[in-house]
């Protein structure tokens, strides 16, 4: 029904004032504001603040392995449509680990060059981390690693059921009732993510009390960091990769604008799921393509989301000055390539990843969380726009490569 009222002309600026006060990355905002005011006019009552941010990542940490595992089976048994379509599948997972392991590799070498985690030379020390270096410096073993473990006992089990279960007779049905139960979970996670403000409010009001203002500098220097390093990947790695085809990142970019700016204005790469595959459709990408590898990339691909947590990996390490063997950082990036695989583009899901990793090796405290939290919702964007174009180059490259079966309708986006 078209009804028309007096007030209709107001109803934009209620709706804009109602979307801002409304928006968690506005009160996550405020709550930092707020926490570092009251730190630094307030110690005292600032580093009381501390059971709010370490409540608040406990709570988080709750929701470690119902999403790993439901994350990575529901992934996995998708595999049933890789096996449809035979070496599409195999080229496009290929791809995945490659691509997705270079910028984990990128992350960690950014982040030990320009070191945004360190003042003056040295870490701020936020916490006694001995206990975590000698308990891993002690008799390591694998086995000790894994049976001690629980988060790599998850990874391991959700590996193996998603794998059976691509196998079993009612395979439709299982995977519908755990797509519920996932649903269900992270609806749990959304709601929990409300306290985000709450969290951030806590870690940085402490933080700011206990060690002052300084302790802004690296949380800039991460930001910088992490953005520089994926305007890098994007233009020199992804756009290299298009080269290699005589394809222009610029062209492609600029073809899917719009869903670029959606991105941008949710925070989420899933926001423009639908219409970026109608566009590489009609850029002449197969539909199985498309339908095979987009949706498989929201889960596998995620090039944005693994150069945000491995230099937020070794961030955390340099905040707290804690030394990692160049076996450490293998095995980071080893964890990392697997559990970064259940951040699909979901609010919190990343935090979920960084929780669980920490809490795979044992040497960081899971506790600085708290103190990332206040930057991470303003590194959501840049992660969700390397995450589309990511997958959009993914596309192309693996429509490039079936050339025996399609072709390319790409005279618009070749190199002059």
């Amino acid at each position: 029904m078209n009804i028309i009222t007096p007030n209709l002309p107001n109803k934009p600026k209620k709706s804009t004032f109602f979307a801002i006060v409304t928006n968690l990355t506005f009160w996550v905002l405020i709550a930092i504001i707020a926490g570092v005011l009251l730190g630094h006019f307030s110690p005292q009552n600032g580093m009381k603040m501390e059971i709010v941010g370490k409540t608040f990542v406990d709570i988080i940490k709750l929701f470690i392995g119902p999403i790993i595992f439901l994350t990575i089976v529901l992934g996995i048994s998708g595999m049933g449509n890789l096996k449809k379509v035979g070496r599409i599948g195999v080229k496009a997972l290929a791809y995945f680990e490659v691509v997705s392991t270079v910028a984990l590799a990128i992350g960690v070498a950014i982040a030990y060059i320009f070191k945004p985690g360190k003042i003056d030379k040295t870490g701020l020390a936020l916490q006694d981390a001995s206990q975590y270096t000698n308990h891993a410096a002690e008799n390591f073993s694998w086995l000790k690693f894994f049976l001690s473990n629980f988060t790599l006992q998850v990874l391991v089990a959700a590996i193996v059921c998603g794998i059976a279960l691509n196998f079993y007779q009612k395979r439709e049905q299982t995977i519908l009732v755990l797509e519920r139960f996932s649903k269900v979970v992270f609806t749990g996670l959304k709601y929990v993510m409300y306290l985000a403000p709450l969290g951030a409010f806590g870690g940085m009001a402490y933080t700011i009390g206990k060690f002052g203002l300084q302790t802004l500098i690296p949380l800039g220097k991460l930001m910088l960091c992490v953005y520089t390093t994926m305007f890098l990947f994007v233009f020199l790695i992804l756009g290299s990769i298009l080269k290699y085809y005589k394809i222009s990142i610029l062209s492609i970019l600029k073809y899917i604008k719009e869903e670029l700016l959606l991105v941008l204005g949710t925070s989420s790469s899933e926001a423009a799921l639908p219409s970026i595959m109608v566009k590489l459709e009609r850029m002449g990408c197969s539909k199985s393509v498309v339908g095979l590898v987009i949706p498989t990339g929201y889960s596998f691909n995620l090039d944005g989301t693994s150069i945000y947590l491995s230099m937020s990996v070794i961030f955390l390490a340099q905040l707290y000055d804690v030394h990692l063997s160049f076996f450490e950082i293998l095995s980071v990036i080893g964890i990392l390539m697997i559990t970064s695989k259940g951040a699909a583009g979901v609010t919190g899901s990343g935090f979920i990843v960084l929780a669980s990793t920490l809490t795979a090796i044992h040497k960081i405290p899971v506790e600085g969380l708290a103190f990332l939290l206040g930057v991470d919702k303003f590194m959501s964007e840049a992660r969700a726009i390397t995450n589309l174009i990511g997958n959009t180059v993914a596309t192309i490259v693996i429509s490039k490569s079936e050339r025996d079966f399609m072709e390319l309708n790409l005279e618009p986006f070749l190199e002059e």
